[in-house]
């Protein structure tokens, strides 16, 4: 066979396939997306400063940041307590009455003293009275608690319901009357209320520095301890939880006992800053509460969510209700605004959910 008799080889190699350029910034792009709705308090925080900061001179004043973050405070260590709760699945609509009724109780103890059987009176100290106060709230979060779980009540019911026994329990303790002049005597030895909600330390509000404590405390709980990890588990699949040798129950009860006792403990913080009791104290608070939660990514489904973004959640709606106060904003529309930026922060929740599930698959 002559040279020009041999066959032409043909290549077996397929061209290379250039790099999918679009898929990888559509990637990009979606991460970077997700790492802003993950922060997403931090930017609306951060935005709320800045706008009302403009708009007003008095706004970023140090004394106005120290009212407001006063004001927060209240509405922080009652979302921490909330938040116990819907991170294992349920919902606390009570807190607000508890708050109410706490202060009522610990009104009445100082204002007029215990009846004693004997026809004395009995004062407690001020300390006294802070206990028997948080030991009220954490009486009705047991009760909560035992509702929804020997009694299989759902939590929205159930504590709906308590929202309306606790506050009525409330205007019972005056009958509808109002606790005045809650200084206390020197006399009957329960004088100095007026420390926890009026006083400063260091040029900050006691009431800041309580609000700090408890979010410590409740960051070291959740984080730090077998007892948060069961609570995320709870939230995160209750069924898996039996499975795993969690006592479900136990823990359910326990995050509506936390739950009255910072509403207890934010009740007696707003009594002493009034200085007086009044029944409809803290009316609607849960409200606020719960906002705050899911403002922070704390997700109603539970197993989601983090005591420093409920903080942040609170100082979010802190900051622009006082900001819509400081720039004459009409009370109606606040109400609006309010409500706006809570669908807003559980449509973004919902977003980020979708966004990191379709970002797994991906990966997978």
């Amino acid at each position: 066979m002559s040279d020009t008799d041999v066959a032409p080889t043909t290549s077996t190699q397929s061209p290379p396939t250039p790099p999918s350029e679009p898929a990888h910034r559509g990637d990009t792009l979606a991460r970077v997306g997700l790492l802003l709705l993950r922060g997403r308090t931090l930017v609306v925080l951060v935005l709320l400063i800045v706008l009302f900061g403009t708009m007003s001179q008095d706004y970023l004043t140090s004394s106005n940041l120290i009212v407001m973050t006063k004001h927060v405070a209240i509405n922080a260590i009652l979302a921490i307590g909330v938040t116990f709760v819907i991170l294992t699945g349920g919902i606390d609509l009570s807190v607000g009455s508890i708050a109410g009724l706490s202060s009522m109780i610990v009104g009445g103890l100082l204002f007029a003293g215990l009846a004693m059987p004997g026809g004395g009176v009995l004062y407690l100290s001020v300390g006294a009275v802070i206990l028997v106060g948080i030991l009220v709230g954490c009486l009705v979060g047991w009760v909560n608690g035992i509702l929804i779980t020997k009694f299989r009540v759902a939590p929205f019911i159930a504590t709906l319901g308590m929202l309306y026994v606790a506050r009525g329990a409330a205007q019972l303790r005056s009958n509808g009357g109002t606790f005045p002049n809650l200084a206390g005597s020197e006399a009957h030895g329960n004088e100095g209320f007026h420390v926890i909600g009026v006083d400063s330390w260091l040029g900050i509000p006691v009431a800041v520095w309580i609000m700090v404590g408890v979010a410590v405390i409740a960051v070291i709980v959740t984080t730090k301890t077998p007892f948060g990890r069961r609570i995320y588990a709870v939230g995160g699949n209750d069924r898996a939880a039996v499975l795993a040798g969690i006592r479900v129950p136990r823990i359910t009860i326990a995050v509506y006992v936390i739950s009255g006792a910072c509403a207890a403990l934010a009740g007696m913080l707003l009594t002493s800053e009034l200085g007086a009791a009044y029944p409809d104290t803290a009316t609607t608070y849960e409200l606020n509460a719960i906002a705050a939660a899911v403002l922070g990514g704390t997700a109603l489904s539970g197993g989601r969510g983090t005591i420093v973004g409920t903080v942040m959640g609170a100082f979010v709606i802190g900051f622009l209700a006082d900001g819509l106060v400081l720039v004459g904003v009409s009370t109606f529309w606040q109400s609006v605004v309010k409500g706006a930026v809570i669908i807003l922060a559980i449509v973004l929740e919902q977003a980020q959910q979708r966004l990191q599930t379709a970002l797994s698959q991906r990966a997978a």
